[in-house]
């Protein structure tokens, strides 16, 4: 009887444990499910962008009519549960009243609300945006622990900027210097919108009777968080409507009234890449002057144009009554389209209307009064007193176009991915591979995507008008499937022409996405005060162009800012630095800023082609300190004594502890240092989510995994991106326990049984994987030829911008280790950058020092790397060198901890006397084993020992040349 007790227990604990695991795994059409019995909600995240339904879809499911009048508050103190993250509790913060909680940029924290009427609610946070690294906030947002739609897998939350200053400095030179950006944080009550514009209006929950969970999860940066709103916001009503209800209360047009904006001058802006710009082009705008750069206008490079970025202006009103909006502005950017912005004031959009404004293509400055599509001007009711005009980026009615069209581009890429499956990417044009029978339903696949363009393009002319130059892309593509439809055999025959028309269509996404405008003035005037254009008559720009043609002769446009003249008592350095010309000015601004003021040295910046500073030193005519120089430049100018060894300065070591070790290595030999590291980058790997899903592989960890997972890709004709360099080549070789050179830096270690396996394993995946050697990764990892590809991390900023088709359909991590000997792997990576150099030919070596000193700081990266991206975008992110730096970018929480992780197993390339014959002849090695004709062919040791013999000849004969011995063991 004991036992079977003990066996009726052991079978009612299995069953619990079964239901405890599975309960949750059945399957639910509107959202993505916990299928485990923790909340793991990353997991959650990445199963719903592959798998999950937007918003679109999700309306579809539910009656949309039903929106209760009914509020819910949830109090952020009211929280359940918390996990993996950092709150704690503020009370009456800031001028809010009342407790509010701090969520950290990790973990979620969940909240329970009892609906009482079925509905559709929209959401709406309360939030005070608390420092941080400076980027835009993000959550994703559950509802009993699943995502009810992609949508809500990432919502973002904007931060307040303003102008530093109002009042525009100036360098000596006359030049207006662009103002910093400074966060000036405010309790902010925002409703949740789709983060990539596609959907115009807030987002909304279906919710029925009784207790939901709303889980926060955390994607990136902190908040303070002091309520969660559930409710429903008025309808707009269109301009027709509003009118005439305010003319039912007799309102009327003010007279003779003229209020004028500067729209550099605005208030906040959502972003501190929105400072003001300089416009030169034309004389229409104020200030104006040909000679000088003005602080004149906002968006004229084009940096207002990312969906949700917003503007605002403070305005008084002197009168109640119905204003116009009339605005001088150029959207000289985008062709064949408009560009849209969303226009509130005081909080409120006035009339339907104004959610979608399109500024349609002139290449001119010009006047343009809001009016509707028959010339009729909206008349706009404002009370006497303050009030507060914004302008947000929005899609408009491109939204669900751009949706459209992303969607029907991810199936002809599956579509793509199936075919050269069967065909192989370069197909024989002269087989028959039999592709109706392989890829069955694949003309009626074919046919829906056909459709949905031709309904994409209606859509297109409806909102851009016909012939449109934005429609050639799609009927480009729609032309290809008119082609294969009627036979789907003639798709391997134009299959290179299809891949190019696919990847098209993801140009016409990233063209389309970006909407910039350019705003010189806004004019808030009585109906009866008739606005005219300024100075911009023909004979006005003819005159500018001369004055703009006589001064290109007189000024020197390669000195940046002010121009110092070296004089008593004063000391003057100058600074190469030959990356571009928005990093010159950041760097000029900083120096005025910071450096100059605190240290008493002037500084000279020149932005020049850094080619010119070999002549330059050997005539005698160079800087005192070059930036931003590649990694192999130091090493050759300090063996030819043209640089100073830093060694002198007695604080170096304490300048040293800003970096990784790593970092240092290219810099120093033997007993010298002779240039300070700026950026370190290295390899990470990038994967396609949604694919390697479709092939059931899971992110290789270590290189036996990623073979097994190549023999998958090169069944179905994809492989890994992975371009040959020296970064690859040093990765296996390190992973390997190998080195470049022996101790002495006297001979190359290549010859070594380490380094030959270590060069197998690289000539490997070129000549049995056949991985390609030239095409760019970044394509063939958009179309999916490629769903895993080893690359520089920088590639991340470059797919965050350019590839919005494949948005949260990727991710990244470490790469593949080596198994070591003892059972643990081994992730280590090579490393490059550029540095900063200190010429020999310097008259003042402590003010030099002073300046690479403040250069590497951390203070002064962070600085240079918040306004690098504020001015150029999340594109021009700045791989600093520099540790502590290098925490504070804006790094989504996952993503930095993957690049935490790789960087300690980051090592540098050392340079010494002729390495640059190194790489040079692996290299060679390496095309005799992959290219060589069959004759010519040699195998991996046979080669690389081959050309080690020329390595280390030029080792010997630079050690002789530079007059360094060989030291005895």
């Amino acid at each position: 009887m004991r036992y079977l007790r003990y066996l009726l227990f052991t079978i009612m604990l299995l069953i619990f444990s079964y239901n405890l695991v599975f309960a949750s795994t059945g399957d639910n059409s509107t959202s993505v499910k916990l299928n485990r019995y923790y909340e793991n909600y990353k997991e959650i995240l990445n199963e719903a962008e592959i798998k999950g339904i937007n918003y679109n879809e999700y309306l579809k499911e539910h009656d949309t009519k039903l929106r209760p009048n009914v509020k819910y508050e949830i109090d952020a103190k009211d929280y359940i549960n918390t996990n993996g993250m950092q709150v704690r509790e503020y009370a009456n913060y800031k001028g809010m009243g009342g407790i509010s909680i701090y969520i950290g940029e990790k973990g979620y924290i969940d909240y329970n609300v009892n609906i009482e009427e079925e509905g559709f609610y929209d959401i709406s946070i309360v939030y005070y945006p608390i420092e941080g690294t400076g980027g835009p906030i993000q959550r994703a947002i559950f509802v009993d622990s699943s995502l009810p739609y992609k949508e809500l897998g990432l919502i973002e939350f904007q931060r307040i900027y303003v102008n530093a200053t109002n009042k525009w400095q100036r360098d000596n030179r006359g030049n207006d210097i662009i103002p910093e950006q400074k966060e000036k944080p405010d309790w902010i009550t925002s409703y949740c919108y789709d983060s990539e514009g596609y959907v115009t209006e807030n987002l909304s929950l279906y919710l029925t009777k009784g207790v939901h969970k709303i889980t926060l999860y955390s994607v990136r940066e902190p908040m303070l968080l002091r309520k969660i709103i559930l409710d429903n916001s008025s309808k707009v009503l269109p301009y027709s409507e509003v009118i005439k209800n305010l003319d039912g209360k007799r309102m009327k047009d003010t007279l003779n009234q003229e209020i004028q904006i500067e729209a550099e001058d605005a208030n906040r802006k959502s972003s501190p890449m929105l400072h003001p710009t300089q416009d030169k082009s034309s004389p229409s705008v104020y200030p104006y002057s040909a000679k000088e750069l003005k602080n004149n206008t906002i968006g004229s490079d084009g940096n207002w144009s990312i969906v949700g970025q917003w503007l605002e202006w403070d305005f008084n009103v002197p009168e109640s009554g119905y204003y116009y909006i009339t605005m001088n502005v150029r959207q000289n950017f985008v062709r064949g389209i408009y560009t849209s912005r969303k226009i509130t004031i005081d909080g409120k959009v006035p009339f339907d209307e104004m959610n979608s404004y399109g500024f349609t293509y002139n290449s001119q400055w010009h006047m343009v009064t809001l009016e509707n599509s028959k010339g009729e001007k909206y008349k706009f009711y404002l009370e006497t007193g303050k009030h507060t005009i914004r302008m947000e980026v929005v899609l408009g009615n491109f939204g669900n176009i751009v949706s459209q069209i992303q969607g029907v581009m991810q199936e002809l890429n599956s579509t793509y991915r199936k075919v050269i499956r069967i065909t192989g990417v370069d197909p024989d044009s002269y087989r028959d591979y039999n592709i109706e029978q392989n890829i069955p339903e694949l003309d009626k696949e074919l046919i829906d995507e056909r459709n949905k363009l031709n309904a994409a393009i209606k859509d297109l002319q409806k909102v851009a008008g016909t012939g449109s130059d934005r429609e050639a892309a799609l009927s480009t593509m729609v032309a290809d499937l008119n082609y294969v439809i009627p036979d789907v055999e003639r798709l391997p025959a134009i299959l290179g022409a299809f891949k190019m028309d696919i990847s098209a269509l993801g140009t016409w996404i990233t063209g389309v996405v970006n909407q910039p405008l350019a705003v010189d003035v806004i004019y808030i005037h009585s109906p009866n005060v008739k606005i005219t254009e300024r100075d911009n008559s023909i004979w006005n720009r003819f005159v500018h162009e001369v004055k703009t043609l006589y001064y290109s002769f007189v000024i020197d446009y390669n000195a940046i800012g002010n121009v110092a003249k070296g004089g008593r008592g004063t000391r003057t350095i100058t600074v190469w630095i030959g990356t571009g010309r928005d990093q010159a000015n950041v760097l000029k601004k900083l120096i005025d800023e910071t450096f100059t003021p605190k240290t008493n040295i002037n500084v000279n910046v020149m932005l020049v082609d850094i080619n010119m500073l070999l002549p330059a030193t050997l005539a005698g005519q160079g800087p005192d300190v070059a930036v931003q120089v590649a990694t192999d430049l130091p090493m050759n100018y300090g063996l030819r004594n043209a640089v100073v060894d830093l060694r002198k300065f007695r604080d170096l070591a304490d300048v040293k502890e800003q970096f990784r070790e790593s970092a240092m290595v290219p810099y120093e030999f033997g007993g010298h240092t002779f240039a300070l590291p700026e950026t370190q980058t290295w390899p990470m790997m990038f994967y396609r989510k949604d694919i390697l899903d479709e092939l059931g592989l899971k992110v290789p960890e270590t290189w036996d995994e990623m073979e097994s997972a190549l023999s998958v890709l090169s069944k179905n004709q994809m492989d890994l991106g992975m371009l040959p360099d020296e970064n690859i080549f040093a990765m296996l070789l390190y992973q390997n326990g190998g080195k470049y050179y022996n101790s002495y830096a006297t001979s190359s270690e290549l010859d070594s049984d380490v380094a030959v396996k270590a060069f197998k394993e690289y000539c490997k995946f070129y000549t049995d994987y056949k991985l390609d050697t030239q095409n760019p990764v970044d394509q063939r990892f958009r179309t999916g030829e490629a769903p895993i590809v080893i690359a520089d991390y920088t590639l991340y900023n470059q797919l965050q911008v350019s590839a919005p088709d494949i948005k949260g359909l990727w991710g990244f991590s470490m790469v593949p280790g080596t198994v070591t000997k003892d059972g643990k792997i081994d992730y280590s990576v090579g490393s490059t950058g550029t540095a900063t150099i200190m010429l020999k030919q310097t008259k003042n070596e402590e003010a030099s020092w002073e300046f690479m000193k403040w250069w590497v700081s951390t203070d002064t990266q962070i600085r240079y790397s918040q306004e690098l991206e504020a001015l150029m975008g999340a594109a021009a992110r700045y791989p600093t060198a520099n540790i502590k730096a290098f925490e504070s970018l804006p790094w989504p929480s996952d993503d930095y901890d993957a690049l935490k992780s790789q960087a300690e197993w980051v090592k540098g390339i050392p340079q010494i006397p002729g390495s640059y014959f190194t790489w040079r002849n692996i290299n060679n090695a390496f095309y005799t084993v992959v290219f060589a004709e069959n004759n010519n062919k040699m195998e991996p040791r046979e080669a690389l020992t081959e050309y080690v013999r020329y390595i280390n000849d030029e080792i010997t004969f630079k050690r002789q040349e530079f007059g360094l011995s060989i030291p005895k063991k």
